[in-house]
């Protein structure tokens, strides 16, 4: 039905949700066609919404869809969209609450009920509100063991509570709910992989890599992001990725102008320095700089957070650690800004501390470790580090 404003909207979402320059042309067009056809007041805020999505701003599209919200709470899509800006701005109570605004009015046997529980867990996770987050998160699954975002939240518990082998007996138990038919089970294979990175078994997370996240080479943003992050880390630790640096580096090299969404450039600049390739490093840091010197919240968030990020990690590569660990030191509390959950802005405290033992600010990497330790005592990366550094120093 080519009247259908719902379908133009529903399109014109799936192509702008995944943070893919290459697709705001289709997104676009769709919202064009939505504009022209008879729309009630409810479709008129979904195109809002849209409209302002696909222009760059983000806070005012979440503000459209909770106004959808406010008079159509189960309006699942205005939801989904919603929670998603939150995500990418980095809104960790927004994760937590917009769900919450809702389901206080909603019957449980309603069908969305459990994805919007889901939704909440996350949010509480982000919220480091663990033990809350899963029972929600189990809660959800109940209602529909395929919920991948629920049972992607109970693995963000595990994984922040350091629980690893029981955060990869609880995803190995449901791969199939998860693994199957599902754009999302990427990220998941990536959960798996970060347990074995904490157990500090390379093999598996190598293995992980090549099999699952990029063992059908996917060019889609959000698989890309998980590869650099996990050969980052791996860097970091000292596994050598070898050639894999090169193909996702290539992958990226097409991306390089996006100048979109910034937590996606921060994650290109890993790839291009993992690759040992000077030229894209520098090419990628002329374009972050123009789009800081723009308006808008990409170039503030640029400006802020990733642009400096993304000068670390090249000075990392190059081994200037003091110069790496002096830009990273001022975003650490910033970091949400830019998008992305703990779990993935971890990265940056890793490539922090990694900076500091290599520059020989000792007390700096000590600080930071205690710290690390601290907040997940059950971690055997985080106890084995210290270790380590603790007898360096002796």
């Amino acid at each position: 039905d080519p009247g259908l404003v719902m379908g133009h909207c529903l399109f014109a979402a799936l192509h702008l949700l995944g943070t893919e320059r290459a697709l705001l042309p289709a997104a676009k067009a769709a919202l064009a066609t939505a504009r022209k056809l008879s729309a009630n007041a409810r479709e008129r805020g979904h195109i809002a919404a849209l409209t302002a999505f696909a222009a760059g701003r983000m806070a005012q599209a979440a503000a459209e869809w909770e106004a959808v919200l406010i008079d159509h709470p189960q309006d699942a899509l205005a939801m989904y969209c919603a929670h998603q800006c939150d995500f990418f701005l980095g809104k960790s109570s927004e994760l937590r609450d917009r769900p919450a605004r809702r389901l206080g009015s909603l019957d449980k046997g309603w069908p969305g009920f459990g994805f919007y529980r889901g939704m909440q867990a996350f949010g509480l996770e982000e919220m480091n509100q663990y033990g809350e987050a899963e029972a929600a998160g189990r809660e959800a699954i109940d209602h529909c063991r395929r919920d991948s975002w629920a049972i992607h939240a109970v693995t963000h518990v595990m994984e922040m509570s350091g629980r690893d082998d029981e955060g990869t007996a609880f995803l190995m138990e449901r791969e199939d709910d998860w693994a199957r038919d599902n754009f999302f089970q990427c990220h998941n294979w990536w959960h798996l992989a970060l347990y074995a990175l904490d157990r500090e078994d390379y093999a598996a997370a190598f293995a992980l890599h090549d099999a699952k996240i990029r063992g059908g080479e996917t060019a889609a943003m959000l698989d890309m992001i998980d590869a650099s992050a996990l050969l980052w880390r791996m860097k970091l630790h000292g596994a050598d990725a070898g050639p894999r640096w090169q193909k996702l580096a290539a992958v990226w090299e097409a991306r390089i102008d996006d100048g979109w969404y910034s937590f996606n450039d921060v994650h290109a600049m890993m790839a291009f320095a993992g690759a040992g390739d000077g030229e894209l490093q520098a090419q990628l840091l002329q374009r972050m700089r123009s789009t800081a010197a723009g308006r808008g919240e990409n170039a503030l968030n640029t400006k802020r957070v990733s642009l400096p990020a993304a000068e670390a990690i090249a000075a990392y590569a190059k081994g200037r650690y003091g110069d790496a660990a002096d830009l990273l030191i001022p975003i650490r509390a910033i970091a949400a800004q830019a998008g992305g959950s703990h779990a993935q802005r971890d990265v940056l405290n890793q490539t922090l501390i990694r900076a500091a033992e290599k520059a020989g600010r000792n007390g700096l990497a000590m600080a930071l470790l205690n710290e690390r330790l601290a907040l997940k005592p059950a971690s055997v990366l985080n106890r084995l580090w210290r270790e380590r550094a603790v007898g360096s120093l002796q």
